[in-house]
């Protein structure tokens, strides 16, 4: 399979919220209870530093947002999130997005790249991001409400950017 990371499109913006609102929906990892509507995907996706769309033999198949984590002093430290088309899940693209949003944190002026509340339930992310040699810094016990699970805790990761 040929996976391709571009910048997003107007073109994708369908597909880009329609794994976005399954992703929500399912409970387990985003942090949004409702789904993006057209308007507010558009001015969401927008207000993003960087949107990526992993396209996979032509076809849509994922994407990952970048930001600022917070704001001012703080701005340069990024935050991203990941979504993979279910039905193309353990096929490397994950990998690929994460390592394209690693590789993006400098051209975007950014210089780590810190996840606020990885679900201590998701193993398959878990793994690849300590496989890409981010650290773990910290537990938020209770941090994520999972759909019909309740309470568990939240990690923080931490990774440098790349040297260019």
């Amino acid at each position: 399979m040929q996976v391709v990371i571009r910048r997003m499109e107007a073109r994708d913006l369908e597909d880009v919220r329609a794994l976005w609102n399954d992703i929500v929906a399912q409970g387990a990892s985003f942090p949004g209870r409702e789904p993006l509507s057209p308007a507010e995907a558009r001015a969401f996706f927008a207000a993003q530093t960087y949107v990526g769309v992993a396209v996979a033999d032509g076809a849509f198949a994922g994407f990952y947002i970048l930001h600022p984590n917070n704001i001012g002093r703080c701005a340069h430290v990024a935050n991203a999130s990941y979504g993979v088309d279910a039905h193309l899940r353990g096929q490397g693209i994950g990998r690929a997005l994460v390592n394209h949003s690693i590789d993006m944190l400098a051209p975007c002026g950014f210089r780590g790249l810190q996840f606020n509340a990885v679900v201590s339930t998701n193993a398959g992310a878990i793994k690849l991001y300590e496989e890409l040699g981010f650290t773990r810094v910290g537990v938020i016990p209770g941090g994520y409400d999972q759909k019909d699970v309740g309470y568990v805790d939240t990690y923080i990761y931490y990774h440098p950017a790349r040297e260019a």
